[in-house]
């Protein structure tokens, strides 16, 4: 997929592209055609980093309906050359979801052009899953066989059939058209027993029962395809020879590894794995740290601060990932050392870990300690990062105050929205501001939750706005169910307050 390019956050693009309240506040007073550029440029050229944590659709949905706006530009897209030479479903989904939400709506031209690329566009099975929450049991049936031509008579074609029919997002068109076509009866029915052969057929090497055959298990080249599943008799994923030699796989047999020796480790094995937490191979070092972490060893955090010096940068991510998962009242002292800006480390990888272990797991004198590694974070790397969310779900936890200014400037640069809603939620339970402020935009924002946490929070007197918005969204029948009680909470209680 291509790396989105976001434009200003002033800019009317840059507001639809983080899928902002004030970017459907501003598109509805502009200029007609500007708006509609920007939300077609929106849609055909997904904005999010990973859909899977950023909604759009709906928003972008509403505002075609707010504007009237002609799909034209959607079937464009859709139907473009693009769409001959690649099945990349990143390229269309999200025009597909808009077109899903739309024919909910009452669109009918949305609902024909879902039709139509389900019968002839590469992505056809994402559209067929908007079609099976929206269409009737006649449009469905009318694309059976279009959907079954998509797979050659023969062997190959069947098995292919079956893998999709069992894989299938939604089942409905499948069970509709198992009773018009014995092709797509007799896959369902076969999808199970092709499930049960392939896990009779799994085979793989396993570790012997000692603590030191788990070690040298955990540094041999193959995991073997049942992984550790094997040895403590629970089934895992096949994995192919990609996987087994990709980046992470030292990781995997370490993790598996680490899960055996809970089985296998002794009293007087301790010994054995605090040499190998410090000196051995790659793959015994990371599980035997990894069991002695799970165990809460007095000895663990000694040894993740040797491992975070390492020069292998492999072994570096493999500590720091496990210090974050560490809690208890010791590793939080450890933790505000490391942390504190006047042991000179707060800015390494392994101060930077103790800081988000202090914003999720911290005390509320850690506090301060949180805020100055948020500002830090920002001023080096700016918004952005996986480890940004943990700050900003701490500064809002330990209510810190303090931590305003830098929570509302990452509530308006913010590219992801899923970053923006976490920064919502903190300065909800931060800033005093919030209900008249920052609340009353959210009750437009494209996420469901920061929709819902501005129903909660925002204050219905004062912007003539709130109310009309809030009635709206009671109304609208796409909203979600937890946005609806919300809503219709704050609805009920202003009413009986009259």
């Amino acid at each position: 997929m291509f790396e989105p390019v976001i434009a200003p956050s002033a800019s009317l693009l840059g507001l639809l592209q983080r899928g902002r309240g004030d970017g459907q506040l501003h598109a509805l007073a502009a200029d007609r055609a500007e708006a509609i550029a920007a939300l077609e440029e929106c849609v055909t050229r997904d904005p999010r980093a990973d859909w899977q944590v950023e909604s759009r659709s709906l928003y972008y949905a509403r505002l075609y309906m707010e504007l009237e706006a002609s799909l034209e530009g959607i079937e464009d897209h859709l139907h473009s050359a693009e769409d001959l030479v690649s099945d990349d479903e990143s390229r269309t989904g999200l025009a597909l979801s808009v077109l899903g939400h739309l024919a909910a709506y009452g669109r009918r031209d949305a609902l024909l052009m879902l039709r139509e690329y389900a019968a002839t566009g590469a992505n056809w099975a994402w559209a067929l899953d908007e079609l099976a929450l929206r269409d009737d049991d006649r449009g469905l049936l009318l694309l059976g066989t279009a959907v079954l031509d998509r797979f050659p008579p023969g062997p190959e074609g069947d098995a292919e059939l079956r893998d999709f029919i069992r894989n299938a997002y939604e089942p409905r068109p499948w069970r509709l058209w198992a009773a018009y076509h014995p092709r797509v009866a007799a896959a369902g029915e076969q999808s199970p027993f092709d499930l049960w052969q392939r896990q009779l057929n799994r085979g793989g090497v396993t570790p012997g029962w000692s603590t030191a055959d788990v070690l040298a298990w955990a540094d041999q080249g193959q995991l073997g395809d049942l992984g550790a599943g094997a040895f403590l008799s629970r089934p895992e994923p096949v994995r192919t020879d990609e996987d087994r030699s990709g980046p992470d796989a030292v990781d995997r047999r370490a993790a598996a590894a680490a899960r055996c020796l809970t089985a296998v480790v002794r009293p007087e094995d301790r010994p054995l794995l605090l040499e190998a937490a410090r000196d051995g191979l790659p793959g015994a070092r990371r599980a035997a740290l990894r069991y002695l972490v799970e165990q809460r060893d007095q000895a663990a955090l000694e040894l993740i601060e040797a491992a975070a010096a390492d020069v292998d940068d492999r072994m570096v991510r493999a500590a720091l990932e496990l210090l974050g998962r560490m809690r208890g009242p010791e590793v939080l002292v450890q933790a505000r050392r490391w942390a504190d800006p006047a042991s000179g480390g707060a800015d390494s990888a392994l101060g930077e870990t103790a800081v988000r272990l202090l914003a999720d797991a911290g005390e509320p004198a850690d506090a301060p300690l949180v805020v100055a590694g948020l500002r830090r974070w920002i001023s080096v790397r700016g918004v952005s990062g996986a480890g940004l969310g943990s700050l900003v779900d701490g500064a809002g936890r330990l209510a810190a105050a303090d931590a305003v200014p830098v929570l509302r400037h990452i509530y308006g640069e913010a590219a992801s929205s899923e970053l923006r809603g976490r920064a919502a939620r903190a300065l909800a339970a931060t800033d005093v501001h919030f209900p008249e402020g920052p609340a009353v935009e959210c009750l437009w924002d494209c996420e469901e939750s920061t929709r819902e946490l501005a129903a909660r929070h925002v204050a219905t007197t004062g912007d003539a706005r709130v109310l009309e918005r809030l009635r709206r969204l009671a109304a609208d029948p796409a909203e979600e169910a937890e946005v609806h009680a919300a809503v219709r909470g704050r609805l009920t209680a202003r009413d009986s307050g009259r």
